[in-house]
């Protein structure tokens, strides 16, 4: 008598649970901040220094004092130019000083009048004058100092993924070198005799019941966005030993072994016993459509995940699963996508009891148009789509209604 089946576990349960072995790694990194893209900080940045260092001039114009300039149509004598990278001397008074964007305003200075506000009147000698046009406020066009940044301010907190702002940020305070979360190691493979690598056989050669191999293609993808090093251990049959050998030898030297298919309970699926000869496994059934098979457990120090075979059921598995899980391996704290309320220009009008991810896209009338083909095979459906709903468990839809959207931006940032 077979034994009952489990119930399907919620996706957040399980992805709580996930994320809760998912200790960051030991080890750090030093790159230069040239090279930082991506990377993850391993300790915060403090700047020794305030931004701007001293009070400075937004445009190009004339700093002046205001109670030199009581109305429009005053000529004051130019006594200074002042262009960024160097410093003036304090302002007389009765005078105008020439300044550029970015130059240290004098002292005694407390507006800058635009340019375009001013009028310069040429002088035979010197630096001539300027007729002033409009009347400033007082701390027009001045930058504080410290405005930016304060000295001893924490300006990227550990656990920030950098992107190319946090690296102008950080080059800004002085930071040539930047100490990050090593890369996670990752062993990848794929499990099928069905399975064909382009390029082996042209289309009109393969046997019959042969597929090529998509998932392994989008898989290494996504974790070299990641910032994964990622080792390619190709397709392994569908035999016990062949399986066996192949997570064996991917735990020696990997944070993390992925694989795609082999992760049901079917008499060709070798992933499940395998994992259980060499180390311990939960095999989580998740309550998601598409990606229903998912496992996680350990071989030795790795960390194993295994994904279902089908493209679609793979891909967001990984998206909404995998993705999370190693980001959180490097120490970043906020993995979750964010997600929006879009209105639904179609109807999906049968419920599901599984908590469903409907590939989408955007249309001209800032609606989301259905891909026809839902199923979990057709990864014409993620190339096409630029994002899914979050459907909840029996949800139907109806054209008009709000539904939440999650762009493939998140998913695969």
């Amino acid at each position: 008598m077979r034994p009952p089946m489990k119930p399907l576990k919620a996706l957040d349960d399980a992805l709580a649970e996930l994320l809760a072995h998912a200790t960051p790694l030991p080890g750090t990194d030093t790159v230069t901040t040239f090279d930082a893209d991506g990377r993850v900080l391993a300790q915060d940045c403090v700047s020794a220094l305030q931004v701007p260092p001293q009070d400075n001039s937004s445009m190009d114009g004339y700093a002046v004092r205001c109670a030199d300039v009581a109305a429009a149509g005053v000529v004051l004598p130019v006594s200074q130019r002042i262009p960024a990278g160097s410093a003036g001397d304090p302002l007389q008074p009765g005078t105008a000083a020439r300044i550029f964007t970015g130059a240290p305003v004098p002292a005694g200075a407390d507006a800058i009048l635009m340019q375009e506000d001013c009028e310069a009147l040429a002088a035979p000698d010197g630096l001539g004058s300027v007729r002033i046009n409009a009347v400033p406020q007082a701390g027009q066009w001045i930058r504080s100092a410290g405005e930016d940044i304060t000295r001893g301010a924490v300006v990227l907190s550990a656990g920030t993924r950098l992107t190319p702002a946090e690296l102008g940020l950080a080059a800004s305070i002085g930071q040539h070198q930047l100490q990050v979360a090593r890369r996670p190691r990752v062993a990848l493979f794929s499990t099928g005799d069905e399975l064909v690598m382009p390029g082996e056989v042209p289309p009109e050669q393969m046997r019959p019941g042969a597929i090529y191999n998509s998932n392994r293609f989008f898989l290494r993808a996504m974790l070299q966005r990641l910032g994964c090093e990622v080792t390619d251990f190709g397709i392994v049959p569908d035999q016990r030993d062949a399986t066996i050998a192949a997570l064996r030898d991917a735990s020696a030297a990997h944070d993390l072994i992925l694989t795609s298919g082999g992760v049901s309970v079917g008499e060709e699926d070798h992933i499940k016993p395998a994992v259980e000869t060499l180390g311990t496994l939960d095999l989580w059934q998740i309550a998601m459509k598409p990606g229903k098979p998912f496992a996680y457990g350990r071989i030795g120090a790795a960390h194993f995940m295994g994904l279902p075979g089908n493209p679609v059921s793979s891909f967001l598995t990984f998206a909404l699963l995998v993705r999370p899980f190693v980001l959180r391996l490097q120490g970043v704290r906020d993995v979750a996508p964010q997600s929006v309320a879009v209105r639904a220009d179609f109807s999906w009008p049968k419920a599901d009891k599984r908590r469903e991810f409907l590939r989408v896209r955007h249309n001209a009338a800032g609606g989301l148009d259905l891909f026809g083909n839902q199923s979990s095979g057709v990864l014409t459906s993620a190339a096409w789509g630029d994002g899914v709903v979050d459907n909840p468990a029996g949800q139907t839809i109806a054209a008009g209604d709000t539904v939440r959207y999650i762009a493939f931006s998140e998913l695969l940032a």
